[in-house]
């Protein structure tokens, strides 16, 4: 079973808040990007290199790759997971990876996106992925960083 310490919705990805904040709060020595556009490019793939911090591990992989070799990771592997929209988490979910809970962190504004939260903007597609999430037993949590208090659930569903 790998060691998933916390799986974050977050459109930037690796940046401050999740190289620095985020990291030190769930003390993971692997972030893995899961995102199919991301795998393939190695230009993105360097930027958040130089954000990670130093010491912790970095994995670019597709989503597909993501589910086919989660099971092979070692115990010392303490991994955080980074996902830029809720369908990406809901195949890894439903592709067996066994994420049990899920930190929805920055999903900016776009056209046909409604605010919902301080950096929550979502459409219906993205809701839909959200109650399923819920369906399936995942615990979702929107906190920006880990200073801030949990924002109240229900307003992903307005």
């Amino acid at each position: 079973m790998p060691n998933i310490l916390l799986t974050r919705i977050d459109n930037r990805l690796i940046h401050g808040q999740v190289a620095t904040q985020w990291n030190s709060f769930v003390g993971s020595n692997l972030l893995l990007v899961a995102n199919d556009d991301v795998a393939s490019n190695p230009q993105r793939q360097a930027l958040m290199d130089m954000a990670a911090p130093t010491g912790v591990a970095t994995r670019y992989f597709s989503l597909q790759k993501t589910i086919d070799i989660i099971s092979k990771a070692v115990d010392r592997q303490l991994i955080f997971i980074i996902c830029e929209k809720p369908q990406d988490v809901l195949r890894l979910v439903e592709g067996g990876v066994p994420i049990k809970k899920v930190n929805i962190g920055n999903m900016h504004m776009s056209e046909g996106k409604r605010q919902v939260a301080t950096v929550i903007a979502v459409d219906d597609d993205d809701v839909a992925a959200f109650k399923k999430l819920k369906e399936l037993g995942v615990e979702l949590e929107i906190q920006r960083v880990p200073t801030t208090a949990v924002e109240p659930l229900d307003k992903l569903f307005k």
